[in-house]
């Protein structure tokens, strides 16, 4: 519960700059970012704590752990996120893709050893990653302003307000048991920093600006995942 309302605290608070923050945008701003200097400052936060924290852990843990362990690791998380996925499959109206994020949850849960093995991707039954906020997508919510997260990364005013939602849907957020909790919830960070290490540095190297490129990557994944194209939006602030 404490943590659905600190998300829906943290929802509004960033909500709440959008009214405040009008001189953060300038003309030659891009519509879809008129919070562009705070994402930036946000930005550089996130990628401090980056390069002191989640990249040398996540590097160690590459280099520690044998890739079947770390294979395993990545699948049971993964394993978890299809059951939500399966249900937002149900709220999108998408029977292919709730259909087999279901099967996947129920087959890997039961013969793959409550996930460690992907059995269901052997039997060829395809992953969908869906979430709340690409369900309030699929219905017609716009986009609302791009927007920075402080450690938690891209998002949109969209998307932020359905974290509470998609938090609800963390089956490692419902343990009681909160050493347990805390250990596997930092172990799914690391897990999740650990995949990306090989992107991330691809973009600091390809990239002139990598902000604008995270940003622009950011949206048009979203929009492809959701299957809708988005009208013409601004977000100026007055």
């Amino acid at each position: 519960m404490s943590s659905t309302i600190n998300s829906l605290l943290r929802a509004a608070g960033l909500a709440g700059l959008l009214a405040v923050a009008g001189c953060a945008s300038g003309p030659a701003a891009d519509p879809r970012d008129p919070l562009e200097p705070l994402n930036r400052s946000l930005y550089r936060f996130n990628d401090g704590v980056d390069r002191a924290l989640l990249k040398p852990v996540a590097t160690a843990y590459v280099d520690g752990v044998p890739v079947p362990v770390r294979t395993g690791v990545n699948n049971f998380f993964g394993n978890l996120r299809d059951a939500w996925s399966a249900f937002n499959g149900v709220l999108q109206l998408r029977p292919r893709e709730a259909t087999e994020n279901g099967m996947r949850f129920a087959v890997n849960s039961t013969f793959g050893l409550v996930g460690v093995l992907d059995v269901a991707s052997e039997m060829g039954l395809e992953r969908t990653t869906l979430d709340f906020g690409m369900t309030l997508g699929r219905w017609g919510v716009p986009d609302g302003p791009y927007l920075m997260l402080p450690l938690l990364g891209p998002s949109t005013l969209r998307d932020t307000v359905a974290l509470p939602v998609d938090g609800q849907g963390n089956a490692i957020g419902q343990i009681g048991h909160i050493p347990t909790r805390n250990e596997l919830t930092a172990l799914r960070v690391v897990d999740q920093r650990a995949g990306l290490l090989r992107a991330s540095d691809m973009l600091q190297e390809a990239s002139l600006d990598p902000y604008s490129f995270l940003r622009d990557s950011y949206l048009q994944r979203r929009h492809s995942q959701i299957g809708v194209t988005p009208p013409e939006e601004r977000y100026d602030l007055e």
